[in-house]
């Protein structure tokens, strides 16, 4: 594994809420962001960095991604929590960063909202179906 390593999203959730320094990193794209549905941090007084891995509607990789993500501040010294839709776009970003120096990246499994299900359906797996806390953009 050339990341940390993979999380469930209670395990995701314990890190952000119990280390002061640790970020969520959001890589799905604008779309997902504004149709789908965010993590909400408010409680924790933290906030999400949104960066996409590829972006909509062309899905080109973010050729700048560790640029954005050490613009918002990102160190190597944190632990870094990617989420994605359904935990494989996240091992990318986790994969990226840990090759620019940050040690601590990981991918959260099953991402925001799960892989599809045999209906056709997203939403059994992950961040929201877990109960984590999220809003509408």
């Amino acid at each position: 594994m050339s990341y940390a390593g993979d999380l469930t999203p209670q395990e995701a959730w314990k890190i952000i809420t119990e280390d002061p320094t640790a970020v969520l990193v959001d890589c799905r794209t604008r779309a997902e962001w504004s149709y789908v549905g965010v993590p909400d941090l408010t409680g924790t007084g933290k906030q999400t960095v949104f960066i996409e891995w590829v972006s909509f509607p062309d899905g080109a990789k973010n050729s700048d991604f560790v640029a954005q993500l050490r613009a918002a501040g990102v160190a190597d010294d944190q632990q870094v929590v990617f989420l994605c839709r359904s935990g494989q776009r996240s091992i990318g970003a986790a994969q990226a960063a840990t090759a620019d120096g940050i040690d601590k990246a990981y991918n959260v499994l099953d991402g925001f909202e799960g892989a599809i299900d045999a209906e056709g359906h997203r939403g059994a797996a992950g961040w929201k179906a877990v109960g984590l806390p999220w809003r509408q953009s």
